[in-house]
């Protein structure tokens, strides 16, 4: 319904922004990830949002990268995870972050306030195919743009995967890692995390 708002930036707070926009303060609740990244208040700005209609209230999410957006939407298509949830875990984790830990079987990564030990199973459990590419086919299904592991993480763990182990054992293990981070030193920082573990 409403893809994106743009304007100047009129208030920042903890998970909540307001953007002008023709004259009208939009409310937009946000993740911290999106407010550390905002520009100065009456600076122009751009939000991808989401309509969360709901019988007593209409809330406005808003992200300033398409990606983060993408996840905010895969989290909430998770039975038992709201929006609020789903903000929570990306104001700790980056969208490229959350593919790796859903990746890696990671429980411990996706806990967050108001996101316990079952919630987080259950993301695993419903966005392991999703991210994979399983069902990402289906028609209306969400899915992020970027593939779970990308660019230096995906040669990293072929690699990885090359050396006898297994996918999520490799996603695990380098999953702690900066997506910028060379291949190389993906592939050192891996043999070290796997050879602790045995």
């Amino acid at each position: 319904m409403l893809y994106s708002v743009s304007g100047i930036l009129e208030l920042v707070e903890p998970y909540h922004v307001v953007v002008e926009c023709g004259g009208i303060g939009y409310s937009v609740k946000t993740s911290m990830t999106t407010v550390s990244g905002l520009p100065a208040i009456g600076s122009p700005v751009k939000l991808y949002t989401h309509l969360s209609v709901r019988e007593d209230a209409l809330d406005l999410f808003g992200f300033s990268q398409q990606q983060e957006l993408e996840a905010f939407k895969l989290l909430i298509s998770v039975s038992g995870v709201g929006p609020k949830a789903a903000v929570s875990i990306l104001s700790s984790l980056t969208p490229d972050r959350l593919a790796l830990s859903v990746a890696a079987g990671d429980v411990k990564a996706l806990k967050a306030p108001g996101v316990g030990p079952k919630i987080a199973q259950r993301i695993l459990l419903e966005l392991k195919d999703k991210l994979s590419g399983g069902s990402a086919g289906a028609v209306g299904a969400p899915s992020l743009e970027a593939a779970p592991i990308v660019g230096n993480a995906s040669e990293a763990i072929s690699a990885l995967e090359a050396l006898g182990y297994s996918r999520g054992d490799a996603a695990q293990a380098i999953s702690k890692l900066e997506p910028d981070t060379s291949v190389e030193e993906m592939i050192k920082y891996g043999l070290k995390a796997l050879a602790a573990k045995l």
